[in-house]
């Protein structure tokens, strides 16, 4: 409960759940903390009544690609992203091309 849960959900809609809120009834209508805009991603942050807080990610597929990495993706994977549902394999190919290519200042990402 210290932490949240950051789920990166990638769309070919992603305004159908920056722009609405009625998908979040599904968790039991929590409260919006903020809506913030990173890049190519939009993160809707909400507080469940539990009181865990769960920063959804939402971005085009694109935030995924490969020539390059976005900064911000690469940030995002190298943190220690785990795809949970990736039937395109875009992301096992983004944390291996992440992996594979030295971040910023030469460092592996």
């Amino acid at each position: 409960m210290s932490s949240d849960v950051d789920l990166v959900v990638l769309t070919e809609s992603p305004e159908l759940y920056v722009d609405d809120e009625e998908w979040l009834h599904d968790f039991g209508s929590p409260h919006v903390v903020r809506t913030q805009r990173w890049g190519v991603l939009t993160e809707r942050r909400v507080r469940l009544g539990s009181g865990l807080e769960v920063e959804f990610g939402f971005a085009h597929p694109t935030w995924a690609a490969l020539t390059p990495v976005d900064s911000g993706t690469r940030a995002v994977v190298t943190d220690g992203l785990q795809p949970l549902y990736d039937p395109a394999l875009l992301l096992a190919e983004v944390v291996a091309a992440c992996a594979a290519a030295p971040g910023p200042g030469g460092r592996p990402a």
